[in-house]
């Protein structure tokens, strides 16, 4: 991809245009490149979009759980340790490497031999420095707008996989998987408009109106466009904010992809269920929602001539059944069970 028709994107899926361009290519720029051709790297960037990403992760956590009472203190649903740990977990390497991936922005880092040598884009690391470097970058154009900062770390981290509760879909998160398993990337385009005004824009000349229903369109003042493929109409949402815009276009997306039968199966999740790999199978499911995570419980006993004899259940919490197996091998009996429970749900599942 050409270099401006890159940054272009990149400033589409982040919902903020810079004042200065040259600032947000700075962004992409590793210190082993300057080292052999001179110039800003990206950092000092980094420094900055570490300490104003935790910021916007507090303050999302504040105001997600906590409030001021009557008497002007502040209460909060949860204690500073539950606080602690889910902020670690929004911030953490692999959470902001998985979602460089997913926006796609290191195949345009701009590095020197030694890190092309290393195939650093591919450093879970070098992701996490590029995720901050780019808030850095942001910080500084927009002097330090917190109100900006704020909307693009939202969008750029997508907080609502760790913050909604059990009865929430996470629409984003479905879209994200679904062109995951389609290997392409979901392209958006965020607009401030209210939802009465006429706003026109488009991907590749191609626009097309699919709005949110809601009763308060007085609120609904941010708009986001939503492009999956060529194939697919461009879905647009609204919200009171860029990340409410993204979840509402998301759900429109997500629903029509339901109701013309183009999602993923169950099964199409695992390909050929199978005895060796059951135990990996039912994890692979429960990872991407569809049951809690399997549990396993063992019994040992003996045999008339001495020999063990394992007995596993598999048990998952959503399922009123649970499925057991026997075997000489602990080993075995285990995967036994597992089979038993994933040719059950992927019957029950697709049978619902």
């Amino acid at each position: 991809m050409e270099e401006k028709l890159a940054f272009k994107m990149v400033q589409g899926q982040i919902g903020y245009e810079f004042k200065s361009i040259a600032l947000l290519k700075q962004a992409f720029v590793r210190r082993s490149y300057t080292e052999e051709h001179g110039g800003r790297n990206n950092e000092v960037l980094e420094f900055i979009g570490d300490k104003a990403l935790d910021f916007a992760v507090v303050r999302l956590l504040a105001e997600k759980f906590g409030r001021k009472n009557k008497q002007g203190e502040f209460d909060c649903r949860y204690k500073e340790g539950r606080l602690t740990s889910l902020k670690s977990r929004m911030v953490e390497k692999k959470t902001l490497a998985r979602r460089l991936d997913e926006l796609g922005f290191a195949e345009f880092l701009v590095m020197g031999n030694s890190d092309i040598q290393n195939n650093a884009q591919s450093s879970p690391s070098v992701k996490e420095d590029l995720f901050e470097a780019i808030i850095g970058a942001v910080a500084i154009d927009s002097d330090w707008n917190l109100e900006i900062i704020q909307s693009v770390v939202e969008v750029m981290l997508e907080p609502d996989t760790f913050l909604l509760d059990d009865s929430e879909t996470n629409y984003v998160r479905l879209i994200q998987e679904w062109e995951a398993r389609k290997g392409v990337i979901p392209l958006y385009k965020y607009k401030e408009a209210s939802y009465t005004s006429t706003w026109y824009t488009d991907f590749e000349g191609v626009s097309q109106d699919i709005p949110f229903n809601s009763n308060d369109y007085s609120k609904l003042n941010h708009h986001c466009l939503l492009k999956l493929s060529d194939s697919l109409p461009i879905f647009r949402g609204f919200g009171a904010s860029k990340r409410e815009a993204r979840m509402a276009v998301c759900e429109v997306a997500y629903k029509y992809l339901q109701g013309k039968d183009m999602l993923f199966s169950i099964k199409d999740e695992i390909g050929e269920p199978s005895k060796a790999d059951a135990i990996n199978q039912l994890e692979i499911l429960a990872r991407r929602g569809y049951f809690s995570v399997p549990t396993y419980e063992f019994e040992q006993r003996y045999d008339n001539n001495g020999n063990p004899v394992w007995t596993c259940e598999c048990i998952i919490e959503e399922y009123d059944t649970y499925f057991e197996a026997e075997s000489s091998s602990k080993k075995d009996a285990k995967k036994t069970a597992a089979f038993k429970m994933l040719e059950f749900v992927l019957n029950e599942e697709a049978a619902g």
